[in-house]
């Protein structure tokens, strides 16, 4: 039975409960040695280990419970240390996932539940799951149909590097640059700007290389501290207009979605 508008299931999820198959030996959570923008990365190898260099907890979260970096109603009661304080993660895999091959659809799957462990190992995270009922924008493929371009980049499973996959490079107004995402990473990425949660109802697979200017977020997130005060979007496209060059848009819908609150996190100890 659907659930009707309002309607709300709780449960407290530890985040090792969704480690699934793949699991980690050893997890090393140290202070970052640089906080440079340009030192920020997350890799996941082919053996299944797990690399970070200047990493916060949000970004973690982010990739484990698909919500957004930004600060959003799907996240609640995170401390603010989460955002600011960044973080070196040496995580290596069990000789089992080492033996296995992380790539495709396995990888889709795996990969949230690698952050949950190492939330929950290093980080004591507890949260507080609702499913809530609720309007959103639904991704889905525009009538003159994709103007999508098939990535060739087969062999990366997770990188947030500038040439890396499921990833976007960072530009003035979000531009949708990126050398390999799925339409899942799209709707996660621009999330972070929308009034409204997105969901991706397209109906396609595969990794595509996206190419756009800029565009008018719906919504601004806290200005970062010591940051440059406002900055003028007015100029750039919406949204709507960015897509509709990719062949997609947004429509109007509704979608029953996780909202999380955080009972525990600390700071990682130091062995």
């Amino acid at each position: 039975m659907p659930l009707s508008k309002g309607f709300a299931i709780c449960l407290f999820v530890t985040a090792s409960a969704f480690a699934q198959a793949q699991s980690f030996v050893a997890v090393d959570v140290e202070p970052a040695r640089s906080v440079d923008l340009e030192s920020r990365r997350i890799r996941v190898l082919p053996s299944g280990d797990l690399l970070g260099t200047s990493v916060n907890a949000i970004t973690l979260i982010s990739a484990g419970y698909n919500v957004p970096t930004n600060p959003s109603d799907r996240l609640s009661n995170l401390p603010p240390w989460a955002y600011s304080e960044r973080y070196d993660i040496d995580a290596r895999a069990s000789s089992g996932a080492k033996q296995s091959s992380l790539s495709g659809e396995s990888a889709s799957t795996l990969i949230p539940g690698m952050f949950r462990q190492i939330l929950a190992d290093r980080f004591h995270l507890v949260m507080r799951a609702e499913n809530r009922t609720l309007p959103v924008y639904a991704l889905v493929v525009a009538r003159g149909g994709p103007k999508l371009k098939q990535s060739n980049l087969s062999d990366c499973i997770f990188d947030t590097a500038q040439g890396g996959c499921h990833s976007f490079v960072i530009g003035f107004g979000h531009p949708l640059n990126a050398r390999a995402v799925d339409m899942d990473d799209l709707a996660h990425y621009i999330e972070n700007w929308t009034d409204l949660p997105v969901v991706n109802r397209t109906s396609l697979t595969g990794v595509f290389t996206t190419s756009s200017e800029g565009w008018r977020p719906m919504r601004l997130p806290p200005p970062p501290p010591n940051g440059p005060g406002n900055v003028d979007f007015t100029h750039l496209q919406t949204i709507h207009t960015v897509l509709s060059g990719l062949g997609l848009e947004l429509r109007r819908g509704v979608a029953t979605l996780p909202f999380y609150t955080v009972q525990q996190i600390q700071r990682p100890s130091q062995h």
